[in-house]
Parts: structure tokens; C-alpha cells; sequence
């Protein structure tokens, strides 16, 4: 028979596991209603009339095509950008440079840019009055490369980056001492210890490549298509809706596929506590390292300067004519950009509250103490489940909310609302994944001392774990707010013809050729940059280099 003491212990265990069942319940319904039900809704759509009407879909000639072409492109913008990365990420990782810290923010940008504010500086870039018009990649699946490199460079930079900055180096300059070269200390020593963090950074940069939309769509034109303007070809120009939906199925096994295969190969680096390691100042033997160095970041800085210089550009001339017309419509486009902007602010603000909630409480519970094997198995369980809309892109979840959040008991149709929920889906791994290895790092011994001066958990909360995750929250609220503002895929969709973002009011306005259209859009296009650059320092210099994702 269980003394008083046990009765009491089983009793308040029980009280925490139902008090962790319930919060867990609400982040729960809203994966369920605005991820599962969309995306099962999708795969009936696809599946409607048997397997024989997918497998059409998926042997036509251009489907084929443009498989093919994901897949290639995909492979060889990851490489590069694993090979242009790697020197970056080493000296802004590991050698002490001034500026450092600044640098590493700049890299970043690229990445957080909207995809078709990228693809308007590439295609400013290489068109035939371009700087680099003289090579005549205008509308090639070379410039389409050469953008995807530049969006996904910073990947490899800030996940190799850190590992090799957790690197202990007493263990390379043991070797060195031995009698070892530079190049065999680095194949021998360094480069097992970088490896998982090398093919996990390439994995989710070809995820990263393969889901790309504004970029593909600005770039390719008719031309050339990956599955994800495919998708949205099929449902806004041909209402193929079976034939997009055959898509999306196969998208989405492919993708999970590969988000597993890039969670086994990052182990559970993400979990742990991150050691700070001392760097140094650079020797003679860094000199091809910064070399390199310097071109990639000419590279990353390269677009953006073409379309800096052809946002002020209007009939050949010098003028800030395409920057007065930000004021007003255009043709074809009634709605201004100072007014998409606003939209775009206002949407990404309701995200960016709703990922960090959801978040946050996906966060804490993932990573709470679990003394049984249930509740590690549980804990497992809704850590991948609230990572699987990293594995379905925006496009994807997008056509889902058209196609499943129309009719009883969940219509939503012509609601405002739908995208900053579709925004906040796609942010959410980010923050669960900025917050989680902080929350993780704190002893626990920490709240068990608060528990033992009889603090309730939503007092150990409040008085231990959030100032410590503060920068983390700072961090994941500024990432979050930045993908937000940015999102084109799932937006295109879904914003209304009076309200739309500034992405999605850029492409209109080069989507209808017209005297000043293309000025006005680069225009667009630098303000909407210039934003997104100016969440980034300021998350920087409030969070001061802590709670980055890594």
C-alpha cells in the first residue's frame, strides 16, 4: 500500500501530465485544422478518381521536365553553395575579424529576402542592360542557379559556421603538433567533426531549393518550371486541380523524406547547450579562405546593387520617378505599394504572434524532463509533427486552404485571415527551433529549486525559463516576422485582390508589362529589402549574437 508521500507524488505527477495534455491540445487543433485537413484534403483531391489518374499526371511529358529539372537544379545549387559557403563560414566563425558580428548579419539578409525581391535583382542583373548582361544568361536556368546560390549560401554558412565554431581547436593544434599539415589536420581532424553538419546543411538546402516559387516563377518565366510553379500553373492558368493536387502528394512524400533524412543527419546537435570556443585573428595560411571570402560576399552583394541602381534608373536616366510612383497604383494595379507594405506589416505582425505562441508552447513541452519512455516517445512525437510544414511548402499549403477550408464546418472563404495563418505555418519550425535548444540548455535544477519553494509550473515559467530564453524569443520573434513579411508561395493564393502583400503586389506590377512597371516594381522591391535588412539588425543588436538558430 502507497504511504501519504507517494499518494501525494503520484497525484501532483498526474496533475503535470494532465496540465501538459492541455497545452499541448491547442497547437495541436491548429496543425490538425490548418495543416492535416488541407493536406489530406489534397491528397482526396489527387487520389479522387484511383491511382491511374495520378500516375497520368505524373508521366506527362512536362511533368517529367520539370521533375527533372528540380531535381538538377536543386543538386547543383546545393552544391555550390555547400563549396562557397565553407570558406565564408570558417573566417566569420572562426577567425576574429572586425566587423565580424555585422557580417555575419549581412549574410543572413539574402536569405530572409522574399523570393521575388531575389528574383528581380537577378533578373535585373542579367538582362541585356544589366551589368552582367554581356553574358547573356537573361532568362537561363544558369541565372536560376546562380539566384538559388544566392538565397541558401547563408544556410551553410550559419549551421557549418557554428559547428566549427563549437570545434575544440586544442584537438588541431595537437595534431599540428605531431607533425601534421594544414591539409591533413583538416581531413584527419576537422573535417569528420564538420561532416554532419556539412551534408546536414546541403540536405536542407536542396529542400530549401526544391520548394523555391518566387524565385523559379520570376526567373523561368514559361521557360523552365519546378514543381512549385508547376503547381501554380496548373491551378490558376489551366484549373487542372487533380493534376496539381497529383503534384503536391508526390511533393510532399518527397519532402518529408528528405526533412527526416536531414533531422538523422543532424542528430541532436540542435538540443544541446552551445559551447563558445575563442577564435583567432587570421594567419598567413587564412589568405585563400578570406580571398574567397571577399568574392562570395562581392557575389551576395552584387544583385542587390543592380537593383539598387535600376530602382533609380527610368528611361535611361537618373531619376526618382520609379520612387514617387510607390505612392500611387499603376496600371493593372489599383492598390500602392506604401498601402502593400502596410498589408505586409499588419499580416506579418498577426504571424509572428501566432508562430511565437504556438511555438513557444511547443518549445517548453518538447523539451520538459520526461522520466518514462511514453513521455520521451510523446515528446519526440509532437517535436516532428510541429516540423512537418518545414517539409511542405508554402505553395503546397497554400492550394491546401483553397481547395479544404471552403465549406462547414471550417469556411474561411475570402477571409483575411488566411494568410497570416498560412504565414504563421510556415514560420513555426523556425521558432520552434530558435526557442527549443535554449529551453533545453537550462538546468533543471533551476526549476526544481523554484518548484521547491512551492512556485506553480506557469511560475517556474515566468520567473526562470523566460528571462533566460529572452534573446532566444527576441530572436525567434524578429525571424519570424522577417520570413512573414517576405512569404510569396502560399500568399500568392490567398491575398485578396484589395489586400495584397508587397511580394505578391511586385509581381503584379512585372506580371503587366507597362510604361514604369518594372521601375516601380524594383522600387518596390528595394523598400521591401530594406525592411526585411532592418528587422534583421535590429534583432541582432537586441538579442546581441544570442538565441540564433542553428
Amino acid at each position: 500500500m502507497a504511504g501519504p508521500d507517494q499518494l501525494v507524488t503520484r497525484v501532483a505527477g498526474t496533475r503535470v501530465a494532465l496540465s501538459r495534455i492541455l497545452l499541448a491540445a491547442l497547437p495541436t487543433v491548429v496543425l490538425t485544422v490548418f495543416f492535416a485537413y488541407p493536406v489530406l484534403s489534397m491528397v482526396r483531391l489527387g487520389f479522387g478518381d484511383g491511382p491511374g489518374a495520378v500516375l497520368e499526371v505524373l508521366s506527362r511529358p512536362r511533368t517529367l521536365r520539370v521533375l527533372w529539372f528540380t531535381l538538377w537544379s536543386s543538386a547543383l545549387a546545393s552544391a555550390l553553395a555547400v563549396l562557397l559557403g565553407l570558406p565564408l563560414a570558417y573566417v566569420l566563425h572562426r577567425l576574429d575579424l572586425p566587423g565580424r558580428r555585422l557580417l555575419r548579419v549581412l549574410v543572413l539578409v539574402p536569405f530572409v529576402l522574399p523570393t521575388v525581391v531575389v528574383g528581380i535583382a537577378f533578373r535585373q542583373l542579367f538582362a541585356p542592360h544589366g551589368w552582367l548582361g554581356g553574358l547573356g544568361l537573361d532568362g537561363s536556368a544558369t541565372a536560376i542557379v546562380a539566384a538559388l546560390v544566392f538565397f541558401n549560401v547563408a544556410v551553410v554558412v550559419r549551421t557549418v559556421g557554428a559547428a566549427w565554431e563549437d570545434l575544440d581547436p586544442r584537438r588541431e593544434q595537437a595534431a599540428a603538433a605531431l607533425g601534421a599539415t594544414g591539409a591533413q589536420v583538416f581531413r584527419t581532424v576537422t573535417w569528420p567533426a564538420l561532416r554532419p553538419g556539412v551534408l546536414g546543411a546541403a540536405a536542407v538546402v536542396f529542400l530549401f531549393c526544391a520548394t523555391s516559387f518566387g524565385v523559379v516563377l520570376t526567373l523561368g518565366g514559361l521557360r523552365y518550371a519546378n514543381v512549385e510553379t508547376e503547381i501554380y500553373q496548373l491551378t490558376t492558368a489551366e484549373l487542372d486541380l487533380p493534376g496539381a493536387a497529383a503534384l503536391s502528394v508526390l511533393q510532399v512524400l518527397v519532402i518529408t523524406a528528405l526533412l527526416l533524412l536531414t533531422r538523422r543527419l543532424g542528430g541532436t546537435a540542435g538540443q544541446r547547450a552551445r559551447v563558445s570556443r575563442p577564435v583567432r585573428g587570421p594567419r598567413r595560411v587564412d589568405l585563400a579562405a578570406l580571398i574567397a571570402s571577399a568574392l562570395v560576399l562581392l557575389g551576395l552583394a552584387l544583385p542587390l546593387l543592380s537593383l539598387l541602381a535600376g530602382s533609380l534608373r527610368r528611361a535611361g536616366e537618373w531619376s526618382l520617378a520609379n520612387y514617387r510612383d510607390l505612392a500611387t497604383g499603376r496600371e493593372d494595379v489599383a492598390v500602392s505599394a506604401w498601402q502593400g507594405l502596410s498589408n505586409s506589416l499588419q499580416f506579418a505582425a498577426v504571424a509572428t504572434a501566432l508562430s511565437l505562441a504556438l511555438g513557444v508552447m511547443v518549445a517548453w513541452l518538447v523539451t520538459r524532463p520526461a522520466r518514462t519512455a511514453v513521455g520521451r516517445t510523446a515528446a519526440a512525437g509532437l517535436d516532428a509533427a510541429f516540423m512537418l510544414p518545414l517539409g511542405v511548402s508554402a505553395v503546397t499549403l497554400g492550394f491546401g486552404f483553397l481547395v479544404s477550408l471552403n465549406r462547414p464546418p471550417v469556411d474561411l472563404r475570402g477571409s483575411v485571415w488566411l494568410v497570416p495563418i498560412a504565414q504563421a505555418l510556415v514560420a513555426l519550425p523556425l521558432v520552434v527551433r530558435t526557442v527549443a535548444p535554449v529551453l533545453a540548455s537550462i538546468d533543471d535544477r533551476q526549476r526544481q529549486a523554484a518548484a521547491s519553494l512551492g512556485a506553480a509550473p506557469w511560475r517556474v515559467a515566468a520567473s526562470v525559463e523566460l528571462p533566460l530564453a529572452r534573446r532566444a524569443l527576441l530572436a525567434a520573434a524578429g525571424f519570424a516576422f522577417a520570413v512573414s513579411l517576405g512569404e510569396f508561395g502560399a500568399t500568392s493564393f490567398l491575398a485578396r485582390e484589395e489586400t495584397p502583400t508587397l511580394p505578391v503586389l511586385i509581381y503584379r506590377l512585372i506580371s503587366h508589362p507597362g510604361i514604369g512597371n518594372a521601375g516601380t516594381a524594383m522600387a518596390a522591391a528595394v523598400l521591401l529589402a530594406a525592411v526585411t535588412a532592418g528587422v534583421m539588425i535590429a534583432v541582432d543588436r537586441l538579442v546581441g549574437g544570442a538565441g540564433e538558430p542553428r
